[in-house]
């Protein structure tokens, strides 16, 4: 269990809210953890119960059915679900789609969908990353071509969290191709919209209970209603929401880093040899001492983001920074950890072995560690 007690970020409203996370995880989660990891998808009324037990979307206004709470809410949800290894789509939903909906829908668009998110009853998802597009969401191809007062949307996306799932897909697409960039808009596609197709639910190394998919847009038929926002503003939009969603993904690093750690330390006092207990020599509190200085500068640095965050002072240089330096914290202590394990770290009985291929992703998806570099230099 994380200890919260010299946290500086949350107040005791946070602390209260974070059993009822516990509580969640223990009934509707962690029971099911191993079989969702089996099937490569958790089951769909997993996001309903969350819904319903106020998991989903908190920032959201209440006029549009949220809670109206700050993002200290949703680093709640983050921490306790990276910590217990559930690699449920949640964050994908409130701490990405939900703010773009909140910032650049429509009135219409705000009113329909929200409530949905919140409730669980719609699952979401964000198509960028295409097969010959990555990091770089300059490159994309996919195209969202005026037709009357439709949108015409002709593609493929990959690599897509909850893609199974999704009932509506905000589609990173180009209205202007000629514009590069600047003709960039997001396109609400919803899942029953003839011409849209899922692929295969991707095989991954890791983190398997999380679907990804590939998404395919055959000329799919949408109103101009459906464009978020304003028309060829998307890449504008996607670069202001970036230090949120790496933020995100740092503080669900900081919290498996420390899972990690708490597995090491359990393990090595209980194994024994040559006499005596791994944890009992040098080389071994060492090297746990050197994690656990980590850790202390790393839940400092993230107490530290989420304040500035929360008073809307973190910039896209800093939510890099964060993302660059927590996930490749996180790599090293479940590595370590896992070498500390011996021969028991590399059985998939042992849940470090999960928590070393959950984690590899981490300096990949939401730009690689070598773009967060890229972003932190070119502010310096």
């Amino acid at each position: 269990m994380l200890n919260i007690a010299s946290r500086t970020a949350y107040g005791s409203d946070h602390d209260q809210f974070r059993e009822q996370v516990r509580k969640f995880l223990g009934r509707e989660v962690n029971p099911h953890a191993d079989r969702w990891e089996a099937d490569g998808i958790t089951d769909r009324a997993v996001w309903r119960l969350g819904g319903a037990a106020g998991l989903l979307c908190p920032t959201v206004p209440e006029a549009y059915g949220g809670l109206g709470l700050d993002f200290g809410y949703n680093a709640v949800v983050d921490e306790e679900f990276a910590y217990a290894g559930a690699t449920v789509g949640f964050s994908l939903q409130s701490d990405i789609v939900a703010d773009y909906l909140v910032f650049y829908g429509s009135e219409e668009q705000k009113q329909h969908w929200l409530p949905k998110l919140v409730s669980g009853d719609v699952v979401t998802a964000i198509a960028m990353t295409e097969p010959g597009a990555g990091s770089d969401l300059q490159g994309i191809k996919t195209t969202a071509r005026r037709d009357g007062n439709h949108y015409v949307v002709k593609g493929s996306k990959t690599y897509i969290t909850n893609g199974q799932h999704a009932d509506l897909i905000i589609v990173v697409a180009k209205t202007d191709p000629e514009r590069g960039a600047k003709g960039t808009s997001l396109i609400l596609v919803e899942a029953d919209r003839e011409g849209f197709a899922r692929g295969r639910n991707l095989d991954k190394i890791g983190q398997n209970a999380a679907d990804t998919s590939e998404l395919f847009f055959d000329d799919v038929r949408v109103p101009i209603t459906n464009c978020l926002g304003e028309e060829n503003k998307g890449f504008l939009y996607l670069m202001s929401q970036l230090p949120q969603e790496r933020l995100s993904i740092a503080v669900g690093a900081q919290a498996a880093a420390q899972r990690a750690f708490d597995a090491a330390v359990a393990f090595t006092k209980e194994r024994r040899a040559f006499g005596k207990t791994v944890f009992d020599f040098q080389a071994t509190r060492f090297t746990l001492a050197e994690l656990a200085t980590q850790l202390q500068v790393g839940w400092a640095h993230i107490d530290w983001c989420l304040a500035r965050h929360m008073k809307k002072e973190l910039t896209a240089s800093e939510g890099s920074a964060a993302k660059l330096w927590h996930t490749e914290m996180q790599w090293n202590v479940v590595d370590t950890a896992l070498q500390l394990h011996g021969g028991a770290g590399y059985m998939n009985e042992y849940p470090i072995a999960r928590m070393w291929r959950d984690a590899r992703v981490q300096r990949i998806y939401g730009g690689t560690s070598e773009i967060m570099k890229e972003v932190v230099g070119r502010a310096i």
